[in-house]
């Protein structure tokens, strides 16, 4: 049983505190702050923490079962009202951020399982099943005793996969399943791991490759004991296939949104807050979406005047859906236009920045494996640590629904000035709790992502009006997102609504359209993140342009909005105003 192992700390600390207001980070506050964090990462580490390092996990894992987690809940609420405790007061200003960023984090694991969230562990692009994918490609199978480790932390899996089983059945006991059409695309992923044959397994791979430098006694101990684990963990995602398919989809609804379950509706309106980061409601937010839509498709209906089309607004999305001068005709052709908007948008950056990164970034497809439902793109991150540089993925699946008028935009956006700068500068950031260079606050992120498609304008991104429509009509779609998202979670919108309204807004290929609609449907609340970043940060700099006239420097004011990493836009706007009254 895991309990917050530290009110001991906390007494002694509390005991020797005096009354004071330091500026410096020595304070008994300051140390009562740092203990937290130093017991919330042992609090929150687990063996299995390694896979994501690139090592092979050494030890038991730590439990997903109701149980646990449970017990977790109970001691999360002691960390938060710890941490409540801690007076602002006697903090530095980097602490105070430390503490809310700390406080966004543990709160929205307790909305998830006060909730029962934890009851659901699949979205629409994949979940607990298949989340492995991520990180078999990056560990080390050179040597016996990496085959050896990789065998002894199999049957742990195999308990995880278990205990998320026990979770969804609760669930379904409490009414509390993801809708029909989560559940379908979760059958059509589950289809690579639940194969009969083990060497037909993800989990066979490694074996595969075994290196000539192990000798033949080891090499047949490791097939034999593989064999063996391999195949218990094949035959519970049998099982799992066979829940899933039967008694989970008969009690999944029809219906899409989460307002559908025990609470759903309370659930949204915590998720409003947690992914916008702002005290806003599903209402503001909806009628945010309609006003930014009806702006954006006036600057898309300039172009298409420009352009001299001669056809109605549906009539040229159409156009650009259907021609194929929009589309690459292979695969590596995608990658390469990719890799090119890369790089042109590299050389970009030291007019914007003054401050860049160290770890380089490459670009590789979506593995095929998770692709079919999948975004057209994301970032994946990387370290040094790990020795592994940031990814830009690029969808090559389906490539008839993979519009190049838009590349610019996706590049901007999950690549450079986006997410691979925002994130390597954040990992970089020195004095500052380790959490803090790797958490994700999706409002920022994402706001400043489609931001730096807007920057994509003044970079000279956009060569030609299709492209220009393509920054709109990624704009449009994340405005769309504010309305969907809501009226599917929130008005009890359909699918079928959500869908029409925004392939009826914007450009985006039909298959872009109904991943995207899915992505939203198993995902409540964090497509809200993106607009409502983005117009905070650019309300944000035309609050210092205006204050500072010829004294405003670009690269200065994105100095200031990224030195502190990933942070909720209150705080944002704190450190805006104290850069104009410097």
């Amino acid at each position: 049983m895991k309990k917050a192992p530290y009110i001991l700390f906390l007494l002694i600390i509390v005991a020797c505190q005096e009354k004071r207001k330091p500026e410096t980070a020595n304070s008994p506050s300051s140390e009562i702050l740092e203990g937290l964090f130093q017991s919330i990462t042992e609090f929150e580490s687990s063996a299995q923490d390694s896979l994501f390092r690139g090592k092979h996990p050494i030890g038991q894992w730590k439990s997903s079962s109701h149980e646990q987690q449970k017990i977790d809940y109970d001691s999360i609420s002691e960390y938060i009202n710890s941490l409540e405790n801690v007076s602002d007061s006697e903090l530095t200003g980097q602490e105070v951020i430390s503490k809310k960023v700390m406080l966004i984090k543990l709160r929205n694991q307790l909305a998830a399982f006060k909730h029962n969230m934890h009851l659901i562990p699949i979205n629409a692009e994949g979940g607990f099943y298949n989340n492995i994918a991520y990180v078999l490609p990056n560990l080390s199978f050179t040597t016996t005793k990496d085959y050896l480790d990789y065998i002894s932390w199999l049957p742990e899996y195999n308990k995880y996969l278990h205990e998320n089983i026990e979770l969804m059945q609760r669930g379904i006991s409490k009414g509390v399943v993801a809708p029909k059409i989560i559940v379908q695309n979760t059958l059509n992923l589950l289809k690579p791991w639940a194969v009969s044959d083990w060497k037909g397994s993800a989990f066979y791979e490694p074996l595969s490759k075994l290196p000539d430098t192990i000798d033949e006694t080891d090499r047949s101990d490791i097939i034999a004991k593989s064999e063996t684990e391999i195949k218990a963990i094949l035959a519970t995602y049998q099982e799992l296939q066979e829940l899933f398919g039967n008694e989970y989809m008969n009690k999944a609804k029809n219906e899409p949104g989460i307002s559908f379950i025990p609470n759903g509706k309370s659930y949204y309106e915590n998720r409003v807050k947690h992914f916008t980061t702002l005290e806003l409601s599903p209402d503001s937010v909806h009628n945010l979406g309609l006003s930014e839509v009806a702006r954006i498709k006036n600057a898309m209906q300039k172009i298409i005047d420009e352009l001299e089309f001669e056809g109605s607004f549906a009539e040229f999305l159409d156009f650009l859906r259907t021609d194929e001068r929009f589309y690459a005709k292979t695969p590596q052709e995608l990658l390469n236009y990719a890799s090119w908007l890369s790089k042109k948008a590299e050389g970009q950056l030291p007019k914007l920045f003054n401050e860049l990164y160290s770890l380089p970034f490459t670009v590789e497809p979506v593995p095929m494996s998770i692709a079919p439902t999948y975004t057209t793109g994301r970032y994946v991150g990387g370290s040094w640590e790990t020795m592994r540089a940031g990814i830009y993925w690029v969808n090559t699946y389906n490539l008839p629904s993979r519009t190049l008028y838009t590349m610019p935009s996706l590049t901007l956006h999950e690549a450079v000035p986006g997410h691979h700068l925002q994130n390597a500068i954040a990992a970089e950031i020195e004095d500052i709790p380790e959490f803090r260079n790797n958490y994700y606050i999706s409002a920022f992120g994402e706001g400043w992502g489609l931001y730096s498609e807007y920057l994509g304008e003044e970079m000279g991104m956009y060569e030609t009006p299709y492209e220009l429509f393509g920054r709109y009509t990624y704009e449009m779609w994340r405005a769309c997102r504010l309305v969907v998202d809501t009226g599917i979670h929130y008005k009890g919108w359909t699918r079928e609504r959500a869908l029409d309204y925004m392939a009826g807004n914007t450009a985006l290929s039909i298959h872009e359209v109904t991943t995207e609609i899915d992505r939203y449907i198993g995902w409540p609340g964090q497509a809200l993140s993106y607009k409502v970043g983005e117009i905070k940060i650019k309300a944000l700099r035309s609050k210092a342009e205006e204050g500072l006239g010829d004294d405003f420097d670009i690269r200065e004011f994105h100095h200031t909005i990224l030195k502190n990493g990933s942070i909720p836009l209150d705080i944002l706007e704190e450190q805006v105003n104290a850069y104009l009254t410097k």
